[in-house]
């Protein structure tokens, strides 16, 4: 089981006495990320959809937390952040970002060149959440800085368009 302790950064590997097998962690963690962009897609969404979002998201980071990487649960973190801003929870959002940007910055296991560009894209989304423009417009200008180390143009492109959605 991978924790993440909140402010000191640090990564823990602890063992589990969990009975769900790791292949179904990780098929469950996959399933509900993907039923989670799908629901955050949606042009509307009804107060139960917007439930099953936050609970799909959550119940995904969960499963990466008990047998992913590290980009896997920084990840997950900002699927939770990028699902707080789209339902206006800006504290939420900010939390969660915050901790995903915080793994990202620890550096570790899985992570990818595009992965500090995502995590200050979702701190950018996190504080137009919460309102505070300034601090979204410096955060996107940071994860704009970040875009020339993506060495794929794909990945660039997502976190782009990520980038270009906030309007800043």
């Amino acid at each position: 089981m991978v924790l993440f302790r909140g402010g000191t950064g640090a990564l823990l590997s602890t063992p589990t006495d969990d009975p769900i097998e790791e292949a179904t962690h990780r098929r469950l963690a996959v399933t509900l990320f993907n039923r989670s962009w799908r629901l955050l897609e949606l042009e509307r969404r009804t107060p139960e959809q917007d439930d099953e979002l936050v609970h799909a998201t959550h119940a995904s980071r969960h499963h990466w937390g008990e047998v992913g990487t590290v980009a896997n649960v920084a990840r997950g973190e900002n699927q939770c952040a990028r699902v707080y801003a789209a339902l206006g929870r800006g504290e939420a959002a900010l939390h969660h970002a915050g901790r995903a940007l915080a793994i990202v910055q620890a550096g570790g296991e899985g992570l990818e060149d595009w992965d500090r560009a995502s995590a200050l894209e979702v701190m950018a989304r996190a504080h137009l959440a919460a309102g505070n423009r300034v601090a979204a417009e410096r955060y996107a200008a940071q994860a704009r800085a970040e875009l020339t180390t993506i060495a794929d143009p794909a990945d660039r492109k997502v976190i782009e368009s990520q980038l270009d959605e906030l309007a800043l």
